[in-house]
Order: C-alpha cells, then structure tokens, then sequence
C-alpha cells in the first residue's frame, strides 16, 4: 500500500467511476483497477459493489476511503511543514465562498493578498453552501466562507464580520414614504427571493417571518438565482428585496431608480465566518488570511475581532446606540437605458 493508491482509492470513490477516476489520475483504467484490486486483497475487504452499470462504495469502504482522505492531508502537511521552515504561509489555498458573497468580497481582497502574502496561492470556488460543506468534507477545498453555522463536529470556525441587510426597493414605491422602516412593514412587504438552496433567501424569510414560500399572488412564480437578476427584477418594479451590504457597495454606482434603505431592526444582519477542518493543518495561513479579509472591509459591515465578547443586540453592538435608517437614492433620469 502506497500513497498512490490511496489517492486511486479517493478518486473512485468521489466519481463512482473507474474510468472517470482513471482519468483523473492520468493513468489507463486497467492500471487503476488492478491497484485497486490489490489494495482489496492487501487490507482483505471488498471496497466497491461493481456492477455492469454502476460503481457503489460498500460500507468498509466509506470508512477505509474517509482514513484514506487524512493520510493524505497529513501527507500533503508533511511537505507543507518541510516548506514551513521557509516560509509558513508558502503554497495554495483553496478557498470555497458562497455565490452571494464572493463577487463582492473577493474584489476587495484580492489585491491587497497578492500584495501583502504574494506566497498565499489563493483558489477560489463559488457553489452553495451544501456543496461547499460536502467538498471540505472530502478535503476537495481547505476552508470556506459561510453564512449560515455548521454543526458537525469535525468543523471550526473563525466569525469574521457581521454583514447587515439594506432593503431595496424602486423609488416610487409606497415604502418610500416611511421615514422609518419596522418589523410590521417586512412582513407585508412584497419580497423577492432567490430560489430554494441559497442560504440567503432562507435568512430573508426568517427576518421577514416568512414560514414558507407565497403559493400565490404576483411574486409567486418569481424567482432569481442571483442577486444582479434581483436587482434587475425590483428595478423593473417587480417588488422589493433584501441585499447584503457589501452587494450594497456595488450597486450604487450602476444601478438606477432605486432606494436602497439600511434596517435598524433586531437580527437583521449575516455573519459571516471562516470554517475549515479540525484536521487542516496550515492554520498559520488561515489566521494570516482572516487578518488580511477583516482589514480590507468596509464600514458598512462590522468586524467581529478576536471572538468579541460584545454582545450583538437588534442587528448593533451594545456599545452602539440606534441611529436612524440611512437611504440611498439613485435616480433614474431615462428609464429606457435600463438592461435587462
């Protein structure tokens, strides 16, 4: 048994799929079925269920291919550790960030990275948030940046900041004569979402009490897979929407007929946090990156430094006091140069 093996092991396993893994690991299928089926005779247990049509891990096998994954991560961390002697922070880091959240994060550190850490080899990955917790689980990314708590034991997490919501809506709308905006206005607001298996739509609807999806009405059918086709949706007076703050920063400068108004209203923010695998060993370059992310923020989002003890209460800390909604206007002088 050798790491080579080990790694044809993993790639079977993920793909399901001999030749597919073959492929994968730029060898011919016969060359990686024969391994495999001497790493079968060398531990005694059957790996895989082989049929005409399919390839199954069997029960053993999950537990053999789950080993198998943090030989190999040790592995890879001895070398990393050799290298560490030079240089801690030196080598990639496959970074998984959710899709509401990476075009308008990732501007804002990718710079000052390459600048500061030019040795931190960033890779990103953009997919939903089941995805990302499945391929951390399988050592396919090393961290990734969540909005949502993950339970299972073999996670941590670093909280990062705390992302508040700003609602959106066309200007001529009938929010927009309310200096203040309440619980009471959210929950009769006429909200787009996106669709089923965003995280974010999930918050919205827990901000707005919304215990399930409208099965009628105008916005029933409505739905969006991103926030831009959000934003295009609310600027055609579709309705009204909650964006996070960092899509805020962005959508000032392009985007026409709207106010977009900051709540002041308890729990109306996201936290965001770093959450990587109790295994993952380069934890140096995880502390180096949080640094790096929370120094490049914004004012519009609040900086969870150092675990702080400071309470959050109503979407603020405790040492803030309530300040009224701000509201952003951005006028709309032709409404026909506006792109669908």
């Amino acid at each position: 048994m050798n790491l080579r093996d080990l790694k044809y092991l993993v790639a079977v396993a993920d793909r399901q799929h001999f030749g597919l893994a073959a492929e994968h690991c730029f060898v011919s299928q016969p060359t990686l079925s024969g391994q495999i089926k001497k790493l079968e005779q060398e531990l005694g247990v059957c790996l895989f269920e082989r049929s005409r049509h399919s390839v199954v891990t069997t029960a053993a096998g999950e537990a053999i291919v789950a080993q198998a994954r943090r030989v190999l991560e040790q592995a890879d961390a001895l070398q990393q550790l050799a290298r560490s002697h030079h240089d801690p922070l030196l080598g990639p880091l496959r970074m998984g960030v959710i899709p509401t959240l990476s075009p308008y994060l990732l501007p804002l550190i990718l710079q000052p990275l390459r600048k500061q850490y030019p040795q931190i080899k960033l890779v990103p990955s953009e997919e939903m948030t089941n995805t990302l917790i499945l391929r951390l689980g399988r050592h396919e990314i090393d961290a990734a940046l969540l909005a949502t708590p993950v339970e299972e034991r073999e996670y941590e997490s670093i909280p990062l900041f705390d992302e508040p919501f700003w609602l959106v809506h066309p200007r001529r709308h009938p929010l927009s004569e309310k200096q203040t905006i309440t619980q009471a206005d959210l929950d009769c607001a006429d909200l787009l979402l996106l669709t089923e298996g965003h995280c974010l739509a999930e918050q919205v609807m827990k901000i707005c009490h919304i215990h399930e999806r409208r099965a009628q009405g105008e916005l029933a059918d409505l739905r969006a897979t991103s926030l831009e086709t959000l934003l295009q949706m609310v600027a055609a007076g579709f309705g009204s929407t909650l964006l996070p703050a960092l899509a805020v920063e962005t959508v000032s400068a392009h985007k026409r007929g709207l106010a977009m108004r900051e709540l002041q209203l308890p729990d109306t923010f996201r936290r965001i946090s770093l959450v990587y695998r109790h295994s993952f060993p380069r934890h140096q370059v995880l502390e180096a990156f949080a640094q790096l992310l929370q120094a490049n923020l914004p004012a519009t989002v609040r900086v969870l430094h150092g675990h702080s003890s400071v309470q959050v209460v109503a979407g603020m800390t405790s040492k803030e006091k309530p300040r009224q909604t701000r509201t952003r206007h951005i006028s709309n002088p032709d409404r026909q140069d506006r792109r669908g």
